[in-house]
């Protein structure tokens, strides 16, 4: 079983073939490495701001390509890295792990400084798009809304950092270099995560940091893709709804 269909995604391939808009798979290269990237253009006349979207634990799913297209949707260059390019079989990526056990377990094995180096990679290669405004932020989701408030630490280009239910540094030396604003979304039934955030705050304040965490009751974790499914519950429903809608708002002051 492919990782699309462990996850019952089909209603996201569906919606995602039925675009309108130029997606296209690129391979970025640095170093050794080529991390294998799915774009999707906004159809605007004037230069845009880019998203670099980090994958869930579920690697580079096409739920993840979904929502690349729904930022185009809204006027921006999105691009998804599979940071797991290379981590499968014969160099493969995500799709060539044989479902979400395989996929976690490279996951959890990738080396911190990997990661970082290829969205450096991923960063350099969409600000130099003629497409690209050269204004750039991170967003990721559950495992890369985690990697998305790490990089911040490492980038002081972003504009901007959105951390969907994904843990936050635990070093506050780390913390201390993010340079741009953090925006957190988290479920009010997700304690793992969300209670995380009040020392978080406490850090991000005492360094003189922009840090805004929303959470949304009665949402699990992962609600921006469980909310979206035909079966989603209401708490997730209603979550991922002012979910987008609040990220929306917030791109546009970019």
């Amino acid at each position: 079983m492919g990782i699309t269909a462990s996850l019952g995604q089909d209603w996201a391939k569906s919606r995602l073939d039925k675009s309108p808009r130029h997606l296209e798979w690129v391979k970025v290269k640095h170093g050794e490495r080529e991390v294998n990237c799915f774009i999707a253009y906004p159809e605007v006349k004037d230069k845009a701001t880019a998203v670099i979207l980090v994958h869930e634990i579920f690697g580079l799913t096409d739920w993840v390509r979904g929502v690349a297209d729904r930022l185009a949707e809204a006027g921006y260059v999105a691009i998804a890295p599979d940071l797991l390019s290379g981590a499968g079989p014969n160099g493969g990526g995500t799709a060539s792990l044989g479902g979400n056990d395989g996929v976690r377990n490279a996951i959890t094995s990738l080396p911190p400084d990997q990661v970082t180096a290829d969205l450096d990679a991923v960063a350099e290669y969409i600000k130099g798009l003629p497409a690209c405004n050269g204004k750039i932020v991170v967003a990721g989701f559950c495992w890369g809304g985690g990697q998305a408030f790490r990089y911040a630490t490492n980038n002081k280009d972003l504009k901007g950092s959105f951390v969907f239910y994904g843990p936050p540094p635990t070093s506050e030396e780390a913390l201390s270099k993010i340079n741009c604003p953090v925006y957190g979304f988290y479920g009010g039934n997700d304690a793992r995560i969300t209670a995380t955030v009040p020392k978080t705050a406490e850090v991000m304040k005492k360094a003189g940091k922009t840090y805004e965490p929303v959470t949304y009751e009665e949402a699990g974790h992962g609600f921006m893709r469980s909310g979206e499914a035909p079966d989603a519950n209401e708490g997730n429903q209603r979550a991922r709804t002012q979910g987008w809608s609040r990220w929306r708002e917030l791109l546009k002051k970019i």
